[in-house]
């Protein structure tokens, strides 16, 4: 059996998630590129298996994963990679309405079978938790929709310790907040999204786990690209204007950084200072980003910096709008 360190080289932290699961290290997994043709890049076996070991290894212990995800491969993968550890100590997290054939299916009456395929690739026969995977704002409202009883009974027969939703807004995490007993959201934010913030005291006093899902805005905050840069995969549904306007944008978040700063790391860096956050899933294509995603750790955002990247969303990208 694989032993799940309790800490690290890199000395991770670890957080509350919820009240029924171990907590989690500050910096999870996301598996989204562990499946095969994921529209980002293929990976064979061997590889995806490399960068979870390697991620326990580190002391990385939360994993986030899909049915649609590689059409279901990146859960098959990540249950093969994970089935000689120590289940007690590990906190997978998958999602429900993007299926493992590539459509989309939200009705309530599917929670189940979407499920069970889950916990079938994962080799496992329970989840630590199950979210609406960027669902239809109507379907947030609890008080008008019958998935949340639904989640209600999978976590009583123990198959789900807690369900959630995967969102991008303040205005539907408030919703989902206050008319479920969700207690996971999965919020988009990051240094040029920083509207779910608007949300994170109201989690924290409702008790409920943040997970940050693109912090690095889809590799505009590593600093690798600029205003000439072009996307040929599911990126290309940027603009010339989205790319000449986020390139303008990188530069000045550049400028805001001390001298010396990796820009990536400082991303994520950023997300981690907010207390709600339980834990942040940036994408590793490689053993070498998971590395240097972690490092950022060692370099936590002063309450200064907080405050100026604040500032800067406030003045200068908050009314822009930002395509994802």
């Amino acid at each position: 059996m694989i032993a799940v360190p309790t800490n690290s080289r890199n000395q991770v932290r670890y957080n509350r998630y919820t009240s029924d699961t171990p907590l989690v290290s500050e910096i999870g997994l996301g598996a989204w590129q562990l499946g095969v043709d994921s529209g980002w890049m293929s990976m064979s076996e061997q590889e995806s298996a490399a960068i979870v070991h390697e991620s326990l290894d580190q002391g990385i212990n939360f994993f986030d994963t899909a049915p649609n995800y590689g059409y279901g491969t990146s859960e098959t993968r990540l249950g093969n990679a994970l089935k000689k550890t120590d289940r007690s100590r590990i906190v997978i997290n998958t999602k429900f309405g993007r299926t493992d054939d590539g459509e989309i299916n939200f009705s309530a009456e599917y929670i189940r079978t979407s499920l069970e395929g889950s916990l079938r690739r994962l080799q496992t026969d329970y989840v630590d938790s199950l979210i609406i995977h960027n669902p239809p704002f109507d379907h947030l409202d609890g008080n008008h929709n019958a998935h949340y009883e639904t989640l209600e009974r999978l976590m009583d027969e123990g198959k789900i310790r807690a369900y959630g939703a995967s969102l991008d807004t303040n205005a539907e995490m408030q919703l989902f907040m206050n008319t479920t007993n969700g207690k996971v959201i999965e919020a988009f934010f990051n240094i040029l999204h920083q509207d779910a913030e608007k949300a994170f005291e109201a989690a924290k006093k409702k008790g409920v786990g943040i997970v940050v899902k693109v912090p690095l805005d889809s590799g505009w905050l590593t600093g690798k690209y600029n205003a000439d840069s072009r996307f040929t995969d599911i990126r290309e549904r940027w603009s010339r204007q989205d790319i000449e306007t986020r390139a303008q944008l990188v530069d000045e978040v550049r400028k805001l950084m001390p001298g010396g700063s990796d820009i990536g790391q400082a991303a994520i860096a950023f997300c981690l200072a907010y207390d709600a956050v339980s834990t942040v899933i940036p994408g590793n294509k490689t053993i070498a980003q998971l590395r240097s995603n972690l490092e950022s750790i060692k370099m936590p955002v002063s309450g200064a910096l907080l405050k100026k990247l604040e500032q800067f969303y406030r003045d200068e990208v908050e009314a822009l709008n930002l395509p994802w």
